[in-house]
């Protein structure tokens, strides 16, 4: 599916600044030139711009299709390892390069591993990426009850780790699914899948979320929100296909505290990396 998103404008700008600098180069300018002087004639405006913008636009495309792409987190799904106004980098080549706006393979990479943080075009509409935690691979029995995760009949392991401290700031509980709010005591654990710590988080005034067991069918991941109780993920839509994939998140580069009073730039979070 191909849908008109940044990527797509970028790859046309890209393209038509490319055309125009290098048509003019090959054919237009020498008939621009004058005989008597030898000189040329002042190139027309819309070729002086993609002069100049054609080599930046190249290089924003290349970085950003292939190396490294920036991501907003909007939502309280992954808290409390990612907060809403964090910017993260996604790694674009880990899981293999993919051509932009078409997603098909050109080289094949690494497969994702449990535990690891991805970013994929969701499923049920390919025009949105999500963001969420790998627990299941291909083959896998997942199953999820009471809050406990269990891969192939084997409960992960879990340790209490803090409650977590509220922001208290209303504006925001809708995103964080109410763990931001002072005193609701959010229960913040720490989850062993494989040999990847991470931490994650209930809600004890919530009712227990899905519960229920499936297979991964080859060629699919089964995904979740770190935010346990405030998490659409694999649980409710299904899911993720394998060509689905867009990139491993592996830091975040910056913070923008933008709650009421808050301080703007939080320095303290930028550089953070992302558990996987």
């Amino acid at each position: 599916m191909i849908h008109f998103d940044f990527e797509l404008l970028l790859l046309i700008l890209t393209t038509v600044t490319g055309v125009l600098w290098l048509a003019d180069a090959l054919l237009f300018v020498r008939f621009r030139q004058q005989p008597a002087t030898g000189k040329a004639k002042k190139e027309p405006l819309i070729i002086e711009y993609s002069r100049a913008f054609f080599p930046v636009l190249l290089i924003v495309l290349v970085l950003r299709a292939f190396i490294f792409e920036p991501f907003r987190i909007p939502s309280g799904s992954m808290m409390p390892t990612l907060l809403v106004g964090d910017f993260i980098l996604v790694n674009k080549f880990n899981y293999g390069l993919r051509m932009p706006v078409w997603y098909n393979n050109i080289t094949e990479g690494n497969k994702p591993k449990r535990g690891e943080v991805i970013v994929f075009r969701y499923p049920q509409d390919e025009s949105q990426d999500y963001i969420k935690r790998v627990v299941g691979l291909p083959g896998d029995h997942v199953s999820y009850y009471n809050r406990r995760l269990s891969i192939n009949g084997k409960p992960l392991e879990i340790s209490t780790d803090r409650i977590y401290a509220g922001l208290g700031d209303l504006n925001q509980l809708q995103n964080a699914g109410g763990c931001d709010r002072v005193g609701a005591k959010c229960q913040v654990y720490v989850e062993k899948n494989d040999e990847t710590e991470y931490t994650v988080m209930t809600n004890p005034n919530t009712a227990y979320g899905v519960n229920g067991e499936v297979f991964v069918p080859e060629g699919h991941y089964f995904v979740m929100g770190d935010n346990r109780d405030h998490s659409n993920d694999s649980r409710i839509w299904g899911f993720v296909p394998e060509e689905n994939l867009v990139g491993k998140a592996v830091m975040i580069w910056m913070h923008w505290d933008w709650r009421k009073g808050g301080t703007g730039l939080d320095f303290s979070r930028v550089g953070g990396n992302i558990s996987n």
